[in-house]
């Protein structure tokens, strides 16, 4: 539990300094300017046709006689006025995500986070090349999304994605190998899904990554036993209640930074080596429920 509240808290801290980096713009445009990107509008009408049930009103400004630079949760670039961050966090929004979201395509930021979205990820997400935070997670104990399907493939697509959260859905499949081609990908969230399979091995060879959070899906097989090489810069790493087995991979020591450590209830068994302790950094190391004999050698 402790290494969830951990996950969660960072994550939530490190998506609001990307959102901290997209400020509102007010706008004042004439008539005959106010509807030149006619592509964004309308994608986001579109986006607002999907949606089924709006308690609050938020969509209410999502109308035909007011810039859609200015509707609520719609962020724009300065220079050319093109929508560059959609931010709709816990709205009560029920419905689905409308595959025209990839027609938005100067999109850096989508926080759908805490709402009661269904169904699938477009695979047309993958044509927001510039997108650097997707959020479609749920956190603490607000409504919950009820996304399916599989995570697609079309995700690899994202050259510019930094964080992927789209943990607590009901999304099942692998995790598709392509997220190993995102060379500045940091932060993966993916808890409490149905996902399984083997993580591929592409996304441990993938540098930038700070954390991976995959913990109470069904994921399985050995990690791989340079882990702590691969991924230099790993500070947290959230496996629990999964089906992984195998040794204790002890190249993490070389992951200097790490902080978090979660292998519980998995099917790990071994030994520890001895030099954990040069983690001077490692506040969480949860190895409850596994298969360990004598621990340290």
């Amino acid at each position: 539990m402790w290494a969830f509240w951990t996950s969660t808290l960072a994550n939530v801290f490190l998506l609001l300094q990307f959102a901290m980096r997209f400020p509102a713009i007010h706008v004042s445009l004439s008539a005959a300017k106010q509807f030149q990107n006619e592509t964004d509008r309308l994608a986001l009408l579109e986006f607002k046709h999907q949606i089924y049930d709006d308690p609050f009103g938020v969509l209410n400004s999502w109308n035909h006689s007011q810039y859609h630079c200015q509707w609520e949760g719609v962020t724009c670039s300065t220079r050319h006025q093109r929508v560059v961050a959609l931010t709709l966090m816990d709205r009560q929004l029920s419905g689905t995500i409308s595959p025209h979201v990839g027609n938005l395509s100067f999109m850096r930021f989508i926080q759908l986070g805490e709402n009661q979205f269904h169904g699938e990820i477009p695979q047309e997400f993958g044509r927001l090349f510039r997108l650097r935070v997707l959020n479609l997670l749920k956190i603490f104990i607000f409504h919950t999304n009820n996304l399916t399907g599989e995570i697609p493939s079309s995700i690899g697509n994202l050259s510019s994605l930094t964080t992927l959260a789209l943990g607590y859905n009901n999304l099942e499949g692998n995790l598709p190998s392509e997220m190993g081609l995102l060379k500045k990908f940091a932060i993966l969230t993916a808890g409490g899904n149905k996902l399984s399979g083997i993580i591929p091995a592409s996304i441990f060879n993938c540098s930038a990554i700070i954390a991976i959070s995959v913990p109470a899906n069904s994921f399985h097989g050995n990690l791989p036993t340079n882990i702590g090489l691969t991924l230099p810069n790993l500070e947290g790493l959230y496996l629990g209640a999964n089906k992984f087995y195998g040794n204790f991979p002890t190249s993490i020591t070389n992951a200097s930074g790490l902080e978090v450590l979660d292998l519980s209830r998995n099917k790990f068994e071994g030994q520890i080596p001895a030099n954990l302790g040069d983690l001077t950094n490692l506040i969480v190391f949860d190895l409850y429920d596994n298969l360990f004999g004598n621990l340290f050698h």
